[in-house]
Formats: structure tokens, C-alpha cells, sequence
């Protein structure tokens, strides 16, 4: 029986998962941690205020953290530190961040699975757009989310231009950054590809990857509502799973299907 600590217990995806984790056969939740309801009890579990704290008065394996950029490396260097696996649904994370924890992880011989989205439809929209990139040299990604988002890409749009860009660069007749005008209009460019973060109402969770070869098009779109976390359960849960028999950092849901 896997235990598990949940980090985020109480937040609009964290307290789905758990609830997945108290359904799952397999799994155990062993602790939560929730700043607004430590000392409290949670789906049966004592809930604390820190990793820290989850590490001195629980058991358990695997920390899955749903928090918020300001502690997710935090939460996970703690973990790693105590020789727990760590599953990191939290978005906002850059490629030097998942360098120092992959090194902390491999120092302690720990996995670490990290993804910017752990629905099974974007871990396919992931792999897709990568096989597309190793075959096309024209692409850029469009990230569409509601008003409030605060970050800009989302964490699945960032991911997709980290890893499509270790694919390859993308073409360009023109540098983004020497465009005449505003160089900001033609989007922030991550690991040499081009994100348009478009931030409006009637818009939850949408990213687009486009190509472009020749005269021809492609686009690969993954869309889902983001009040709705049930779709997060299965993928993050697969990823618990499978982090017990990894060492160093896994960034990516499609890297476990």
C-alpha cells in the first residue's frame, strides 16, 4: 500500500486528488498539509501546516504537491531531503528550478514526476506536438486561459516550449526580438519558441500548438475546463505509481504513458 501526503489538500484540485487517493485500492492517504486547516483531520488524515512538519508526525512515500509556485520547490527540496519520491502537479516551475531539484533528487536517488498538466489529453497533446516538431521547422504556441490567470503561459504552455524546443529550434525569417514596432507583440520566447498568452472570458484552460510547412498547416489543441479537476486524478495518480521506480526529475505525463 503506497502512502501518500497531499500537499494542497484543500485547494480546488489538491482536494479532488485526495479524494482519488482515500478511492484508490492501492493507496493510502497518509497526510495532508493545508496551512488553513492544520491540526484538523482531513478525508480521515492529520493535516499540517508544512511538508516539514507532515515529515515529523506521519508516514509516507510519495508527496504529491497541488500548491502554489511561491512553496512548490520548497515542499519538494524538503521532501527529496527526507528521501520521499515527489509528484509535482504545481505549475510555474522554470528549467533552472527542475535542474536544482533534479540534481537534490539524484543525490538522494529519489524520482521526482513533474508536469504542467496531468490530464491524459494534454499529456497526448504533448506527445503529438513533440512528434510534430522532430518533422516540421515552423511552430509557435498560443495559450488561452480566463481573465484571473495571474501566469502567463500557463504551465502546460511553458512545459510544451521547454521540451519542443529541445526538439529543435524553431525557423524564423525574422527574430522575434529585432521585429520593427513592438517586439513584445509577437510573444515571450521560451527556449527559442514563440508563446501568445491570450487572457479573456468565455476562455479555462486551452493551448495550441501550431505548425506550418510549406503551404500547409497543423494545429494540435488540447481544451478543458479548469474548475473541473476531475480530470487531473487519473494522470497524477499514474504518476505516483510509477515515481517509486524513478531517480532524478521526469518532467512530463506523456514520458509515463
Amino acid at each position: 500500500m503506497m502512502k501518500v501526503c497531499m500537499a494542497g489538500a484543500t485547494g480546488l484540485s489538491g482536494s479532488v486528488i485526495a479524494q482519488g487517493i482515500v478511492d484508490a485500492e492501492d493507496m493510502e492517504l497518509s497526510a495532508c498539509v493545508s496551512r488553513s486547516h492544520a491540526g484538523q483531520s482531513i478525508l480521515g488524515a492529520p493535516c499540517y501546516s508544512s511538508v516539514s512538519d507532515a515529515l515529523s508526525g506521519a508516514d509516507w512515500d510519495v508527496l504529491i504537491d497541488y500548491t502554489a509556485l511561491s512553496v512548490v520547490k520548497e515542499n519538494a527540496l524538503t521532501a527529496i531531503e527526507a528521501g520521499r519520491h515527489v509528484v509535482i502537479g504545481t505549475s510555474g516551475l522554470k528549467a533552472d528550478d527542475f535542474e536544482h531539484i533534479d540534481a537534490a533528487a539524484r543525490a538522494k536517488g529519489v524520482g521526482v514526476v513533474a508536469s504542467g498538466n496531468f490530464a491524459l489529453t494534454a499529456a497526448l497533446m504533448t506527445r503529438f506536438s513533440l512528434i510534430a516538431a522532430a518533422y516540421l521547422d515552423w511552430f509557435e504556441i498560443i495559450d488561452y486561459s480566463r481573465p484571473k490567470k495571474t501566469d502567463a503561459p500557463t504551465g502546460t504552455a511553458r512545459e510544451l516550449a521547454e521540451r519542443m524546443g529541445d526538439v529543435k529550434k524553431p525557423a524564423h525569417e525574422v527574430d522575434p526580438s529585432s521585429v520593427k514596432g513592438e517586439p513584445g507583440l509577437r510573444g515571450g520566447t521560451i527556449n527559442g519558441v514563440q508563446v501568445h498568452s491570450l487572457r479573456m472570458p468565455s476562455y479555462s484552460a486551452t493551448v495550441t500548438s501550431t505548425f506550418a510547412n510549406g503551404n500547409s498547416r497543423l494545429t494540435i489543441t488540447h481544451d478543458a475546463d479548469s474548475h473541473s479537476a476531475d480530470i487531473l486524478v487519473p494522470g497524477t495518480l499514474l504518476a505516483a505509481r510509477r515515481v517509486v521506480d524513478l531517480v532524478g526529475v521526469t518532467r512530463g505525463l506523456d514520458q509515463l504513458l
